[in-house]
């Protein structure tokens, strides 16, 4: 600051930088605030990941739906697993039963989703089958589909029998046996095995009809659309195939398919 007089005022301009320093200082610790209220963050381009907490048994407030997923498109499998890591995430018992999935000599056994689930607590899986219907045939019987089919339709029911047997409004075992009830139940590929002429269409209808009002029921598969269940379902979803490199003669990647 100049005067009047024209001579320099050496005290103004103390109190200028003075002034400027508290400003750094307060910038300084508002920084520092953000950095200890960032503490989350470890992404770039400014991402922030937010906190996870433990995953302790709970139960669910508003399940006992039931889901259609079908469709010629890729992601039907792939979204009943994502419901199911999500269901987990909040502490909810999930299960998983594949239909016409299971051991090939096609197929790799290494597949992706089964590592992580079994890292994951309350999701479990099991499948009955096997991969050879799925469009690369590996000269297995249909007989041998339809028994495998079969035994998963049965299994299929004794989880619902146990689920009605036990008390869904409850928080249930991480780690505890399907057989003593889960709160998500996902029926993979069981519509190809009704479209296929495996098990009975009715035969799908009566797994929906048997379940407790709070088990919530994920039913996939089928490039057909299954009309029977149209009065049984919650939600039907149809995944429709606009593009896939499978056309061009891609096989299944690690990673994205398995």
């Amino acid at each position: 600051m100049i005067p009047v007089d024209g001579t320099p005022d050496h005290d103004a301009n103390a109190v200028d930088r003075d002034a400027t320093d508290a400003d750094d200082s307060a910038h300084d610790a508002n920084d520092s605030a953000h950095d200890a209220n960032a503490t989350d963050r470890d992404t770039p381009g400014a991402g922030v990941t937010p906190a996870a907490r433990e995953i302790t048994p709970a139960a669910p407030e508003e399940f006992g739906l039931v889901q259609v997923w079908w469709g010629d498109g890729k992601g039907k499998t792939t979204a009943a697993l994502g419901m199911g890591v999500r269901a987990a995430g909040h502490g909810y018992r999930v299960h998983l039963l594949q239909f016409m999935k299971g051991g090939a000599d096609s197929v790799e056994p290494d597949r992706g989703e089964y590592n992580a689930i079994a890292a994951l607590p309350g999701l479990s899986y099991e499948n009955t089958g096997h991969y050879g219907w799925h469009g690369f045939r590996d000269g297995s019987a249909d007989d041998d589909h339809a028994a495998k089919a079969a035994g998963g339709l049965e299994r299929a029911r004794e989880l619902i029998d146990a689920a009605g047997d036990a008390d869904l409004t409850a928080p249930l075992p991480l780690s505890g046996d399907p057989e003593a009830g889960v709160h998500l139940l996902i029926l993979d590929e069981v519509l190809y095995a009704a479209d296929r002429g495996l098990i009975d269409p009715d035969d799908v209808r009566g797994l929906i009809d048997a379940k407790p009002d709070a088990l919530e029921l994920v039913v996939t598969g089928s490039h057909t659309r299954p009309d029977y269940l149209e009065d049984d379902a919650d939600l039907i979803t149809r995944v429709a195939k606009e593009k896939h490199p499978i056309d061009a003669g891609q096989r299944a990647r690690k990673g994205t398919e398995f």
